[in-house]
């Protein structure tokens, strides 16, 4: 089956789909869809994390509703706040062309007294999450008795959060006969209780097709000193003008200050822990999903239930030792089809631990090398002169604009002009510290080109001058002359002090007289240069 109308759902369901993106089902909504289209048995469906299973059971959920009545004829019980507004945002998509299907959305840190008026108002289908709907129960402002059906969404990370005893007194308030649909990436024993003890023989479906994790995740690693790690972030983030990711870290403490670090490097990033409010973590959530944050730092338990599409990247700071932790994270990305990356920076001694998730979830983890900062300035000039070719212009230049600006060009060439434009593109390109030479590996070809760079500042054997190291090159749009000039300019002294210019990306040496040399180091002392401070010094 390669439509949803071959599905047997309802023309005014399936009306939605494309306009949301939906072309064809994936493996677990061909499977499920047509046995719980009918709403004759309970159901476990075993599926990893972004295979699509809320369209799994959302589309027979609201095919099965009876919109003539008010009652509560379902409930769907999500982990966290996040992924049950999620959940709740899809079905109330989906049912855009069913007439009176109403949907409601409860959790905590919101208004209770607000989701009390809402409910009371009269809704068909509740998505809550335990600890609210608990309170709602208790305060008899919501009805169970009429319940048709249970949906337990991630119901293995409900009891890893510990929601066992909650799940038990929210289904003993529901009717014996409803129907209880069970989705799941894995199979604990607590689902199995849990299976056991509400549901009876129920129909299962797996599409794991052999292996715990997605396929479409390529795991990667690479071998990094812990005082490394910020930095090797920081240029893998580089590379990637779309990389968009969840960094996992093993306490808010390292969240909040690998966040701290990153924004600090240029890379914008916030972090989501357990000592945030309600409201604060809402306005992180917001902030990444209109994408006004590229890198969201967080722990395990503050990362679940969390539902963000697109992601290209999730980075492991640290390996967990729990395979479904693992499993989690990593599906998080590659979701839909798409395909995504599983990053782990990993140091010498938890290589063993990578070994032993290689071997129980049966992937395989491929070594990566860590982007050198001439790579980084590569892709960034490759990228932006990409998009200058593909860009199309908007706007008619007024040819007398032309005619007044092209004499400013005519005593400067093509290629010193295309410099130029490059030297400018790259200054916003962050550059961050040397990472050690065993944070990887590194061959002795590597090595020898790495000891021919570092000669080429070494100072001139003319025993009349001195090498002067000054933090300004190619990237803040100085040409030699240029910066000959400046530094000329600046010391107050005649331009033919200044002997020789060697020019990088972000630095130069410059070649003095020796008697220059201690007045010119004075002359930048606390001066500044676009807002950065400048430093010169003996090479």
């Amino acid at each position: 089956m390669n439509k949803f109308e071959e599905l047997g759902l309802s023309a005014n369901l399936t009306k939605a789909l494309p306009e949301l993106g939906f072309v064809a089902p994936t493996e677990i909504q061909k499977e499920a869809i047509p046995l719980l289209a009918s709403n004759d048995s309970d159901f476990i469906g075993l599926a990893n994390t972004g295979t699509g299973k809320t369209a799994a059971f959302g589309l027979p959920l609201l095919d099965n509703i009876d919109s003539t009545s008010n009652e509560t004829q379902a409930l769907v019980l999500a982990p966290t706040r996040e992924l049950g507004q999620q959940i709740a945002h899809q079905l109330i998509a989906f049912a855009r062309y069913l007439k009176q299907v109403k949907i409601a959305v409860v959790y905590g840190g919101a208004n209770i007294s607000t989701q009390i008026k809402e409910l009371k108002a009269g809704v068909q289908v509740v998505v809550a999450t335990p600890g609210r709907l608990i309170d709602l129960i208790k305060r008899k402002a919501v009805k169970l008795d009429t319940i048709r059906n249970v949906i337990l969404d991630e119901a293995d990370e409900m009891l890893n959060m510990g929601f066992k005893e909650d799940l038990d007194y929210i289904l003993s308030h529901t009717p014996e006969d409803k129907y209880t649909w069970l989705f799941s990436a894995t199979m604990p024993p607590e689902i199995k209780r849990i299976i056991k003890n509400y549901m009876v023989d129920p129909v299962e479906v797996s599409v794991h097709t052999g292996v715990m994790v997605n396929e479409n995740i390529d795991h990667q690693f690479v071998q990094v000193k812990p005082s490394d790690k910020t930095e090797a972030l920081r240029r893998f983030i580089a590379m990637d003008p779309e990389f968009r990711g969840i960094v996992f870290c093993r306490t808010k403490v390292e969240t909040q200050s690998l966040s701290n670090e990153l924004n600090s490097l240029g890379v914008k990033s916030e972090s989501l822990h357990g000592d945030l409010s309600q409201k604060q973590r809402d306005i992180v959530m917001k902030r990444f999903k209109e994408h006004q944050i590229q890198v969201l730092i967080a722990t395990d338990v503050a990362a679940r239930g969390i539902d963000v599409n697109n992601l290209t990247h999730v980075v492991h700071h640290s390996l967990p030792e729990d395979l479904s932790y693992y499993t989690h994270r990593s599906g998080r990305t590659a979701r839909a089809g798409k395909e995504g990356i599983s990053l782990a920076l990993v140091d010498k001694k938890h290589l063993s631990r990578m070994k032993n998730l290689e071997k129980k979830l049966k992937i395989t983890f491929h070594e990566i090398t860590i982007p050198e900062e001439e790579e980084l300035m590569l892709a960034r000039i490759s990228s932006w002169t990409q998009g200058l070719v593909d860009e199309e212009q908007e706007m008619e230049v007024n040819k007398k604009i032309v005619d007044q600006v092209l004499p400013h060009f005519q005593y400067i060439s093509k290629e010193e002009l295309i410099k130029r434009l490059i030297a400018r593109e790259l200054k916003g390109l962050q550059s961050g510290k040397k990472i050690s030479r065993d944070s990887g590996k590194t061959d002795k070809k590597e090595r020898a080109g790495k000891r021919d760079r570092s000669n080429r500042g070494k100072k001139s054997q003319n025993t009349n001058g001195t090498t002067l190291f000054i933090n300004l090159g190619l990237m803040d749009g100085f040409n030699k002359k240029d910066l000959a000039g400046f530094i000329s300019k600046q010391s107050r002294l005649e331009r033919n002090s200044i002997k020789e210019v060697r020019l990088f990306e972000r630095h130069s040496f410059v070649e003095v007289d020796r008697n220059s040399r201690d007045h010119i180091v004075r002359s930048f002392k606390n001066q500044k240069f676009k807002g950065h401070k400048l430093r010169v010094n003996p090479e």
